[in-house]
């Protein structure tokens, strides 16, 4: 098939995936038959995008999505405050468009069902990692968001593989034992949209999109199921409305940036953790009782690829490669107020122009 037959199929299945329902219910989430065992990724320095393949999708350490759908995935509603509704030992709470589940079992008797749980929704699994609590599904295909036609309904079961959303998404999954004992299990979203990348539209890339939390809290009901709860409970508990969380705001504290919000340890702690997760850093620990994340940033000015990626066309680029650096996110609490700020390898305070895109990319997701 030339290319131009191929784009022009691509652009009749973008055309009519356009029209297909937003909502979840039913049907309208079919992951199963999602292509699988070719990756989306690149390698995870992150520092080119798509050039050749229709299915390589930039990710990494820290991902394109930070700036752009990280800024579009707002809670609407005015105030501040949090909910949770339970049954039996599952519950769900809500903090504004964040969502999580609370399960009175220890976290090891949780990581092989849920694991079962994303093989059985259609992924394959990217990265496990019990040691920390992570675990991350590869990028796949909503093919129940394609317009069932009569054209496809025809000849559908033959050339399906013509057929595209022109969307993929990707799940991070992370647990973590609490202070009571209990495990609380976060569900973060990215995906990526395939758009036309000349104006012969000839060729196409991938691009961020807005994080969908309400797919998010989607799978975290499907996941109540799995873990015992009825359908119909599942859908009263996760549909239970509250509000939105306090503001975050970027600040100066002692020469370097930080965030300041207006909450307590341990709602700051979940957001900022939540954000890590849904902006793509790479979270390689974390040590709750000292307010510590460990992750891994790629410099945007570093490069090792002939074509610079998402950071380097937005920062500029520099043809000397260098290997990822090591940054620990600090949230501290005191009273109704946190901060957060990032610290180097030493555990000093950061003023670098790193730390700064990395705090902007947080607050830009915690706003």
């Amino acid at each position: 098939m030339n290319t131009t037959t191929r784009v022009g199929l691509l652009g009749v299945a973008l055309a009519l995936s356009a029209c297909a329902s937003s909502s979840f219910e039913g049907d309208k989430i079919d992951y199963k038959s999602a292509v699988k065992g070719s990756t989306l990724e690149v390698p995870p320095d992150l520092t080119q995008l798509a050039r050749d393949s229709r299915y390589t999708t930039p990710d990494g350490v820290v991902s394109a999505t930070a700036y752009q759908a990280g800024q579009d995935a707002k809670p609407t509603s005015p105030t501040a405050k949090t909910g949770a509704v339970s049954l039996g030992d599952v519950r769900i709470e809500r903090d504004g468009n964040q969502r999580w589940l609370v399960v009175k079992r220890p976290t090891e008797a949780l990581w092989d069902p849920v694991r079962t749980f994303w093989a059985d929704s259609g992924f394959n699994l990217a990265t496990e990692n019990p040691d920390i609590g992570i675990m991350e599904t590869d990028w796949a295909e909503n093919r129940a968001k394609l317009p069932q036609d009569v054209i496809r309904q025809t000849i559908g079961k033959v050339f399906d593989s013509l057929y595209s959303t022109g969307e993929r998404d990707k799940f991070r999954t992370r647990l973590e034992r609490n202070a009571n004992g209990d495990t609380e299990i976060y569900i973060s979203h990215r995906g990526m949209v395939e758009v036309y990348s000349s104006e012969r539209k000839d060729s196409t890339v991938w691009q961020p999109r807005p994080v969908d939390p309400e797919l998010e809290t989607e799978f975290l009901r499907r996941l109540m199921v799995k873990l015992g709860v009825s359908q119909e409970e599942s859908k009263a508990l996760a549909s239970t409305p509250v509000q939105r969380p306090a503001s975050a705001r970027s600040v100066t504290l002692s020469g370097a940036p930080a965030i300041e919000m207006d909450e307590g340890f341990d709602r700051a702690w979940r957001r900022v953790g939540l954000s890590l997760d849904r902006t793509g850093f790479t979270v390689e620990d974390r040590d709750r009782s000292q307010g510590l994340y460990f992750v891994r940033y790629v410099d945007p000015g570093s490069t090792d690829k002939k074509e610079p990626g998402f950071f380097g066309k937005l920062f500029g680029s520099s043809s000397a490669a260098t290997p990822p650096l090591k940054y620990r996110v600090q949230v501290r609490g005191e009273s109704a107020k946190s901060t957060v700020m990032v610290l180097n390898a030493t555990g000093a305070p950061d003023s670098s122009l790193n730390a700064a895109r990395i705090i902007k990319v947080l607050a830009d997701d915690l706003k």
